[in-house]
């Protein structure tokens, strides 16, 4: 039976070591991180998670400023505030909320953020950063995978990784940091001949497809550690919804050596790295030593 790795509880270790680096900030320089998030429209599960991110930005210490737009906002007022944040010295990290409507254009929102202020590490700046191994905002949900494999595994080098999925949020930056740790990194996909073979030579399996249980147990290598990023609301009992992920818990779990559940493994350390990042990004730009890694 597989190690169950506790997202939740390394997160809130993580939260509180952010606040402990918030208050030292504070204390020798003066300097309160502070977090722009930018809401577009009126998406339900948007909103809740900005309503999250905003309560736990306060909870650290840190300062957080939240935009709500309306969702006929055009592209040209939304580059207009974001401009404002670029320059303002009291925001450290920028986060525009995704999806954006379709009258916006994603790519050129994300682009027109400060590279050094785009704490979600998805401008073009970060992803060569993350790629060439030169220092940068690192995407938050796979920092966060990153850490917990590291926290379970210790020494990553010489293993074999697979990553299920090549999404720019979180297949190709997993791929990244893995290579960055010396593993071997296999991206598999939807057209990869032999997907169930390819996962089952893995010692990492990274899963992040968007496709509830569709990697069973018989697909996981034994003793396998097992990230599952995916979170997919399906029917449950009595006309309910609940959570599942990209891995088939119950089967995975009889074979894995460890393995994230769904909800409470990779969700969230989202949030938590997102505001790692933030005092990442303060500390950059006053000069100040980083003390978080």
């Amino acid at each position: 039976m597989a190690t169950r790795i506790d997202g939740k509880a390394f997160a809130a270790q993580l939260r509180e070591k952010v606040a402990e680096s918030v208050n030292r900030l504070k204390e020798a320089h003066g300097l309160v991180p502070g977090l722009a998030v930018v809401l577009v429209g009126e998406d339900p599960a948007s909103q809740v998670y900005v309503r999250n991110k905003g309560k736990q930005t306060l909870e650290v210490g840190m300062n957080s400023y939240e935009h709500k737009l309306a969702d006929t906002t055009g592209q040209a007022e939304l580059l207009e505030l974001i401009n404002q944040l670029n320059h303002d010295a009291k925001v450290h990290g920028i986060l525009v909320q995704l999806p954006l409507p379709n009258q916006i254009d994603s790519h050129a929102v994300i682009n027109a953020i400060d590279p050094n202020k785009d704490v979600d590490g998805f401008h073009l700046v970060n992803v060569g950063r993350l790629a060439t191994g030169a220092p940068g905002l690192v995407p938050c949900t796979p920092l966060g995978c990153m850490m917990l494999l590291k926290d379970q595994i210790g020494d990553l080098s010489g293993k074999s990784a697979v990553v299920v999925g090549r999404s720019n949020i979180v297949g190709k930056p997993m791929g990244a940091l893995l290579l960055a740790e010396n593993c071997t990194v296999t991206t598999a996909h939807s057209r990869t001949a032999d997907l169930p073979g390819v996962c089952r030579d893995a010692d990492i399996l990274v899963a992040a497809v968007g496709r509830a249980e569709m990697i069973p147990g018989d697909w996981v290598k034994p003793g396998a550690v097992v990230i599952d990023v995916g979170i997919n609301r399906v029917a449950g009992d009595a006309g309910k919804t609940r959570l599942v992920g990209d891995v088939d818990y119950p089967s995975a779990q009889a074979v894995a050596g460890a393995i994230t559940p769904v909800p409470g493994g990779v969700g969230p350390m989202t949030i938590a790295c997102l505001l790692r990042n933030t005092v990442q990004a303060a500390c950059a730009a006053n000069a100040i030593a980083f003390d978080l890694d």
